[in-house]
């Protein structure tokens, strides 16, 4: 006999992993952003605005469902990680040159959505699958919105924190952390 409460236990369980491992890529943006030195009014607005796109990204991949979930999977997961591979090597360089040249602005709204769709493009293809299997669509959209703006905040407050023991190096460290986050992605 099928236990109907211990399928429904397990299936949020699965969302709630699954809503942690795509929240880790907050995580490791925020603590790179957070390395560069960020305000909390910043760490608010930003934190937001991820959570805001990882409830929209899984939404859409759901409504979108199963006609492009072979094609799109790939293609968003390179997308992010070439994203992350220019923010980062934009970083590493505006830190060696100083203030020769003009680093990424995360703080303008332009800044804040490049951030925002480059940690949650994965949440596309893993909403497409998701729509295959008829997911509770509120739960999961709900539970991914909420562990990426904790997970993103979480990264900013401990790049924040070690940002002022690292003085001048910070940059440099986050740019290397998005970019090796970016080659993950491609490889």
């Amino acid at each position: 006999m099928f236990d109907v409460s211990a399928a429904a236990t397990g299936q949020i369980l699965t969302i709630i992993l699954m809503a942690i491992a795509l929240g880790m890529d907050a995580f490791s943006l925020g603590v790179g952003i957070g390395l560069k030195g960020v305000r909390l009014l910043d760490i608010l607005k930003l934190s937001s605005i991820i959570a805001l796109f990882h409830v929209l990204m899984p939404l859409g991949g759901m409504i979108t469902g199963q006609y492009v979930s072979g094609l799109l999977g790939g293609i968003a997961t390179s997308a992010a990680g070439a994203l992350l591979l220019l923010l980062g090597g934009h970083m590493v360089y505006s830190s060696i040159r100083g203030g020769a040249v003009h680093s990424f602005d995360h703080r303008t709204i332009w800044g804040m959505l490049v951030f925002s769709v480059s940690v949650s493009i994965d949440s596309f293809s893993v909403g497409v699958s998701l729509g295959m299997f008829s997911a509770h669509v509120l739960l999961t959209v709900l539970m991914f919105g909420l562990f990426g703006g904790l997970m993103s905040v979480l990264g900013l407050m401990i790049g924040r924190r070690a940002s002022r023991s690292m003085g001048g190096y910070g940059e440099a460290l986050g740019g290397v952390i998005l970019f090796a986050f970016g080659l993950l992605f491609l490889v």
